[in-house]
């Protein structure tokens, strides 16, 4: 089993720097929280994000501009979740599931329910569990927890088989 997976936690959104940093300092930030949870083939090379893919998020409108070379708890919320689902989702994708969410509710509380659910979903998956989403099942959590299963899967496979 897995631990560093397992043991897991994603910033929750009082958990984000209430600063604006520079590019430098997202990207080391970033790293920082997802390297054990985004897998990389050459851990060497391979990067968990990179200031030239967040230029490009900036520059497809994935991602709102900084203000002043600075960026945000928006936008580092959104580069987290942007960073998970990229292993399963394209960047098109992941663009309209974020629209999705804020459709529903703000940022501050769609990013946490996604923490919630992707830890949720890992944890059930690591532990070959099934993953119980806890709340009513609309539309909306029905596209999320299969969205976070897919990652957790993907996960589980690279993890436990893949990288061996």
């Amino acid at each position: 089993m897995d631990t560093d997976v397992l043991d897991f936690h994603i910033p929750r959104w009082s958990e984000l720097p209430n600063i604006d940093l520079y590019l430098d300092q997202v990207v080391t930030l970033l790293e920082d929280y997802l390297k054990n949870l985004v897998p990389l083939k050459d851990k060497k090379k391979d990067k968990v994000i990179t200031k030239t893919m967040i230029n490009n998020y900036v520059k497809n409108g994935v991602l709102k501009p900084p203000v002043n070379k600075k960026y945000n708890r928006n936008h580092i919320a959104r580069l987290i979740v942007i960073c998970i689902l990229k292993q399963v989702y394209s960047i098109n994708d992941i663009n309209l599931l974020i629209k999705l969410a804020l459709e529903t509710s703000g940022i501050e509380v769609s990013y946490n329910k996604f923490c919630i659910v992707i830890e949720k979903s890992i944890d059930a998956t690591f532990n070959k569990t099934d993953f119980i989403y806890d709340e009513e099942m609309t539309e909306e959590r029905y596209i999320l927890k299969n969205v976070v299963q897919s990652f957790a899967n993907k996960l589980y496979v690279e993890k436990t088989f893949l990288s061996k």
